[in-house]
């Protein structure tokens, strides 16, 4: 009787021992007291639209063009230096002069060599055709000898043979004749001479005066090099020389200035070569730089550079984003932005808050309010946007989650 009565016992504390660990499993999974539930924040399970993004980091840059270093094309030294660091330029506006004496005196050298050769063609117009005009004159002449001669000698031939005349006058006759041929025959071939001469003359001539006149445009254009000017509007990012300081030219240019244009801007984005296939051109993109971290900028790809850059053994690829906003006066080269490049959008989709979910491994959890308290739930997660994660299974839409349930259990299970 005493034995059945401690059997008894013993199997009353294995009930007990045994409905301890029931509860311990399965009623832990409701809080304590309902004041601590309720203090809790619960958010129903909604559905969204979610964005599939690649974030990365980048640089702000000049685009092509819009960083320019302003030399000198001829050496000299700097008479004047009109510009300082930070200064706004325009398009055109002279920045600083080099000493040009020597290239006033080689301007004044070649205009006198173009006043030379017009004077010479000129003279070839002046002169030349006077001597055709007598030339001319002069064979008139000598036609109208020759014909007075050949008549003659006809009249004295014909009197020779009645013996009216000797035969010495009628050779003599003859002779006139041959004479003045040979005469117009000359002066035939000098007016020839004249009158190609005078077209080869000016044909030289203005050969001459068109390079006296390139070379005053090239002593123009050199004299013009002295005078340096902005070749576009922006501001001076720096100043490489000062006046009275010695530039030499030769197969380098000398850089005097630095010019950025601020409204030419775009942002270098590095991104890992695990997203680079999802990004292309024309996709939506945003980016923060520090200066301004609530300021959240536009922009869009505008192309993707084929060649890689490797940063401590990664493999980046340089994402060009073109900038659709205002941004003068708030971006400057070289600042850090945070780029967000939306890849894909995800219309109606279920989610909730991410710090909603724990994780235990690599599953996830969440609570799920039911009957006062909450039920751990495995849920299936896809896409993260922002401060909200997509459901694909575990869960449906206006069930109730509660922030912080499981991981307050965790904490009190410790």
């Amino acid at each position: 009787m005493h034995r059945k009565k401690k059997l008894y016992i013993l199997l009353l504390v294995i009930v007990l021992a045994f409905g301890a660990v029931v509860y311990f499993f399965f009623a832990r999974d409701k809080l304590s007291t309902t004041e601590n539930l309720d203090s809790l924040k619960k958010v129903k399970v909604s559905r969204m639209d979610l964005r599939r993004t690649v974030v990365s980091s980048g640089t702000v840059r000049p685009q092509v063009g819009a960083k320019v270093k302003v030399g000198s094309r001829v050496s000299g030294k700097v008479e004047k230096l009109f510009v300082q660091v930070g200064d706004i330029v325009k398009k055109g506006q002279v920045v600083a002069i080099i000493e040009h004496d020597d290239l006033d005196a080689k301007l004044r050298q070649a205009e006198a060599r173009v006043v030379a050769a017009r004077t010479r063609l000129n003279n070839i117009l002046a002169t030349v055709p006077k001597e055709i005009s007598k030339e001319e004159a002069n064979i008139r002449e000598i036609k109208a000898k020759l014909a007075l001669a050949k008549l003659e000698y006809k009249r004295r031939k014909s009197l020779l043979s009645q013996d009216f005349v000797a035969r010495e006058d009628v050779d003599k006759a003859r002779k006139e004749v041959k004479v003045l041929e040979a005469q117009l025959a000359s002066s035939r071939q000098q007016l020839l001479y004249l009158k190609s001469k005078f077209v080869e003359d000016q044909k030289l001539a203005r050969a001459q005066i068109r390079e006296a006149e390139a070379a005053l445009e090239i002593a123009k254009i050199n004299r013009g090099y002295a005078t340096i000017r902005a070749p576009m509007a922006g501001i001076v990012a720096s100043v490489s020389t000062q006046e009275g300081e010695t530039v030499a030219a030769s197969l380098n240019a000398p850089t005097f200035i630095t010019l950025i244009d601020l409204s030419r801007l775009q942002v270098d984005d590095f991104v890992d070569e695990t997203d680079i296939g999802n990004v292309r051109i024309g996709q939506d993109a945003t980016f923060t730089v520090d200066t301004y971290p609530e300021k959240i900028f536009h922009g869009k790809v505008d192309a993707i550079h084929p060649a890689a850059t490797i940063q401590e053994n990664v493999v980046y690829y340089d994402v060009v984003i073109k900038i659709l906003d205002e941004y003068e006066n708030l971006l400057r080269p070289e600042m850090t932005a945070n780029v967000t490049i939306i890849i894909d959008v995800l219309k109606n989709v279920l989610a909730v808050p991410t710090e909603a979910i724990a994780r235990q491994g690599k599953r996830e959890f969440v609570a799920v309010s039911k009957n006062g308290g909450f039920e751990k739930r495995e849920i299936v997660t896809g896409i993260i946007d922002g401060d909200f994660v997509e459901v694909k299974e575990g869960l449906k839409e206006n069930e109730t989650v509660i922030i912080g349930a499981l991981k307050a259990r965790m904490r009190k299970s410790r």
